[in-house]
């Protein structure tokens, strides 16, 4: 590209066909919002000074949904067509030079590839502007792009005002246009609401730019689908699948097993190592990274999270915002549920749950245990139906395991807390004070045995019902 480009991303429809209170663009489809497929791929393109995204209905909620990416707003307070989303970004665009590339927030498909030959179309010709359009077997629906005797494009014509000869025409105006940007502002007041709606539309300026002398021309590509725009629910889970089935495909060639993979989800930003193994419908989210020679459940959920190398991850086991590293083994059936870090060789077996807690290297919790707010200490043993009691009604308080510790089974550890290095819990005990290293706490009433107690328990029974039969 010789000269830069801006973008400006048209994103304040509400969508009513949505039957939604949520604004369009917010909407997910892939494991991110609509708009921000589209603000990545304008990412690839043009640094985010020159990103605008037009917004409307729920602005406040649209800017903090994309923060993240440093982009500029223009608010549309009133929603006057394309072409006003457009005309009311001059004092934010106009004196930025190059071209100007106009895209859509619910258009998520488009790929970088296909717009970066669209501007090259731009920059290496003599044209004032290059429209994106498609041959179709039924265009209803779209403007129609008429051409003249050469091929440029002399206007786009939409299905409420075509005459049944324009309608005919095959080739679909995708309303993707990357302009001029200097020939663009000087002519873009051009664009009157001359329609029945009243309203200002983009769709105009390949006339305008053409009576002012200028030449238009368009790039066709092969798959209109590509510039799909997502108008309600079914489109939406449709766009959903091929987001999944892309970022499938795409681990698959880097050389991640999916087993059964058309039952697998994973989100777009995932990353996974490979030689890793996902088992029939696991669920991989958010911005989870996963390391090589792993093995991911069936049903299991992981989102968020950082997993080491040659981590495994039991069936139906759910990890969130948490950190496995390598070797460890989780589940199945596990829960870690928020902000835990599983250090190396540690395990966590089945219905086990941890909460903002850390696990040492080569920690086990192997049968149902609850360890929230702790710091369990390496090659600690935490026995089966452990917990640590975290929450006293008003505050959550800590514990923390010594090194080389066990605890036995079925003990409550009334936090706060701390087991020393070494330390043993007997089983059964319910322990409220410091546990000196090395030493045995024992938390429990003495055992005492009534014999024959049982024997007479049942005469007595026996003898109480026959008074009530009258025996």
């Amino acid at each position: 590209m010789h000269k830069p480009v801006t973008i400006v991303i048209l994103a304040a429809g509400l969508g009513t066909r949505m039957k939604s209170r949520q604004a369009k663009v917010l909407h997910q489809a892939g494991g991110k919002t609509l708009l921000q497929h589209v603000i990545d791929t304008a990412l690839t393109l043009t640094p985010p000074e020159r990103i605008f995204a037009v917004i409307g209905h729920q602005a406040d909620r649209v800017r903090q949904a994309v923060a993240g990416a440093r982009i500029g707003f223009i608010e549309q307070r009133e929603q006057k067509g394309t072409g006003h989303a457009v005309m009311i970004g001059r004092d934010s665009m106009a004196h930025l030079d190059g071209y100007l590339m106009v895209l859509y927030g619910d258009s998520p498909l488009l790929r970088s590839a296909t717009l970066r030959r669209l501007i090259a179309q731009e920059t290496e010709g003599s044209a004032a502007g290059i429209l994106m359009s498609a041959q179709m077997d039924d265009p209803t629906g779209y403007g129609r792009v008429i051409r003249d005797g050469r091929g440029h494009v002399l206007d786009v014509v939409e299905q409420k005002a075509g005459t049944p000869e324009q309608l005919a025409i095959c080739e679909a105006n995708m309303g993707i246009y990357c302009f001029r940007a200097d020939l663009f502002w000087k002519h873009v007041d051009e664009i009157q609401p001359n329609n029945s709606a009243g309203e200002f539309y983009l769709t105009d300026m390949p006339a305008i730019l053409t009576r002012a002398g200028h030449t238009v021309e368009a790039m066709q590509i092969d798959d209109p689908g590509e510039a799909l725009g997502i108008n309600d629910r079914a489109q939406l889970a449709m766009v959903d699948a091929i987001f999944r089935e892309r970022k499938r495909s795409a681990l698959m060639a880097a050389g991640v097993t999916l087993i059964k993979p058309e039952t697998i989800t994973i989100d777009s930003a995932v990353e996974i190592g490979m030689d890793t193994i996902v088992e029939p419908f696991a669920q991989i989210l958010g911005k989870t990274t996963v390391g090589e020679n792993c093995r991911i459940g069936a049903c299991s959920i992981i989102q968020n999270s950082h997993l080491g190398d040659a981590v495994e991850i039991g069936a139906f086991t759910l990890v969130n915002t948490s950190i496995l590293e390598r070797g460890v083994h989780a589940g199945p059936y596990a829960r870690l549920r928020m902000d835990n870090h599983v250090e190396a060789g540690a395990h966590i077996g089945n219905f086990v749950e941890l909460k903002k807690t850390r696990m040492r290297a080569g920690a086990k919790a192997g049968h149902l245990a609850y360890l929230g707010d702790s710091d369990i200490g390496a090659r600690v043993n935490i026995g089966a139906g452990t917990i640590t009691c975290n929450y006293d009604g008003f505050k959550k308080h800590p514990t923390q395991i010594g090194e080389g510790a066990f605890v036995g089974s079925n003990s409550t550890l009334v936090a706060p807390l701390e087991i020393g290095a070494g330390a043993y819990v007997a089983a059964g005990s319910v322990i409220t004070q410091t546990v000196p290293p090395d030493a045995l706490a024992i938390g429990r009433g003495r055992q005492e045995n009534k014999p024959e107690w049982a024997k007479k328990r049942r005469h007595l029974a026996k003898a109480v019902e026959a008074i009530k039969s009258g025996d």
